[in-house]
């Protein structure tokens, strides 16, 4: 695969910054593209040869992004697309992926492939890519569904919920003040996930004793997420758990724990990567979180994408496609495809993951 850097247009400050940053995390320069050689791919009946994917993530030099694109960009040269781009904003705010879509629909991407910051903000330019021919693919977070073709989701989000529920009833004995310290607030994925919690509580006589009693948001924001972090247990000292539903978040929380007095004492558990948290779980600070595998959700939304573009699929309900090495997939109600359930990560299992 060949190495290439396509030109920027009338965003050619904020494109050139989104692109230093890229190569930061991931090797490349410019917006990564990665060009087939046309030969067979590995996909099969998809021919994308001649056609382009870009992958937009929630935000560039991201840990859970860069594994989840890497995923992506494995997929895109076994497919053998002519082009693979990452471009993406270096904050995670509402608006911030907006020229993004704009430029790839300038450029006549044949797929694009968005993380979503904010389903609302992002809808308008994702129907004007999809009227002008692109299909658009959304994964981990979605937008409206009348903006896009398909949604790659990790898991049934309900299950993410109650898998998160679950673990911080165990860690803090069926009952307590629990705080959310999630990533940015017009978050999808992280929003449907604290609704389901809450409305799960207020239903299972099980969780009757566990009180959500804060939400603050770090933005996905290293910083600004330990700040919170540390906030949180200045405004409820008498807090028994904390759940963060985002890598950055609870690593930047775990970080904060550690070298407090609160270590040990407050329960800390979400979602997070194995090798961020691993010395956190090894000197007791986090007994146990979950997540699935980032690299699946790129692989699988690149063969979606190659699907649709190719014409394999038309993205109706009941449909199924070959996701490469990862198999079958079908496409679920609200044409959306689940990947698989998350793991549970501790002492006892931590050392078998590495990503």
């Amino acid at each position: 695969m060949s190495l290439t850097k396509r030109g920027a247009t009338a965003l050619a400050a904020l494109v050139l910054a989104a692109s230093t940053a890229v190569a930061a995390c991931g090797g490349g320069s410019g917006s990564q593209a990665s060009g087939g050689s046309g030969a067979t791919p590995a996909g099969g009946a998809y021919d994308v040869s001649s056609k382009t994917i870009t992958f937009i993530p929630k935000q560039l030099n991201n840990p859970f992004s860069d594994v989840m694109l890497g995923g992506g960009k494995d997929a895109a040269a076994e497919l053998g697309f002519a082009e693979a781009h990452v471009v993406g904003p270096l904050e995670a705010s509402s608006s911030s992926q907006v020229s993004f879509i704009n430029s790839e629909v300038q450029a006549g991407t044949s797929v694009i492939v968005l993380a979503a910051n904010d389903p609302d903000a992002v809808c308008p330019a994702l129907k004007d890519a999809r009227g002008a021919g692109s299909k658009v693919i959304t994964f981990d977070s979605d937008a409206s569904a009348d903006c896009r073709d398909l949604f790659i989701n990790q898991v049934e989000s309900k299950q993410v919920a109650l898998t998160m529920l679950e673990m911080v009833s165990e860690q803090t004995g069926g009952s307590g003040k629990v705080a959310i310290l999630s990533a940015t607030a017009n978050a999808t994925n992280q929003n449907t996930w604290i609704q389901y919690m809450e409305d799960e509580i207020a239903s299972n006589a099980k969780y009757k004793d566990i009180s959500i009693v804060a939400k603050v948001y770090g933005d996905d924001d290293d910083t600004k997420s330990f700040q919170e972090a540390q906030g949180l247990l200045q405004a409820h000292p008498d807090l028994d758990a904390i759940v963060s539903p985002t890598t950055v978040g609870i690593a930047a929380t775990a970080r904060y724990l550690s070298t407090s007095d609160y270590k040990g004492k407050v329960a800390l558990t979400g979602l997070g990567l194995p090798n961020e948290m691993r010395s956190f779980v090894k000197d007791g600070t986090v007994k146990e979180f979950a997540l699935w595998d980032p690299a699946q959700l790129g692989y699988v939304a690149a063969y979606a994408g190659a699907a649709l573009e190719s014409g394999a699929v038309k993205g109706k309900v009941g449909e199924t496609f070959t996701a490469g090495a990862l198999g079958e997939r079908t496409i679920e109600e609200g044409k959306t495809v689940v990947v698989g359930d998350p793991v549970r990560f501790n002492a006892d299992n931590i050392d078998n993951y590495d990503f």
